[in-house]
């Protein structure tokens, strides 16, 4: 008896073609402005190279393992 008293579904809608993607050109300004902003990536990065301590194997200098302390050892 559900059949009898439910609601019919409404038909679907139809199917658009999807649009069609832009253009892979760019303008020269465009590539101008993203080898500007590329150029400012690597100055940036640069900069901050300087002030890493270790390298990509850790800690390249010798522990400090002999310490004084208050009471004079």
């Amino acid at each position: 008896m559900g059949s009898l008293f439910s609601p019919k579904m409404p038909p679907l809608p139809p199917v658009q073609p999807a649009p069609e993607p832009p253009s892979a050109e760019l303008s020269t300004e465009e590539k101008e402005r993203i080898a500007s902003e590329q150029a400012g990536v690597e100055r940036r990065r640069r900069g901050r190279k300087s002030t890493i301590l270790t390298g990509p194997l850790g800690v390249e200098e010798e522990a400090e393992v002999g310490r004084k302390t208050l009471l004079g050892e």
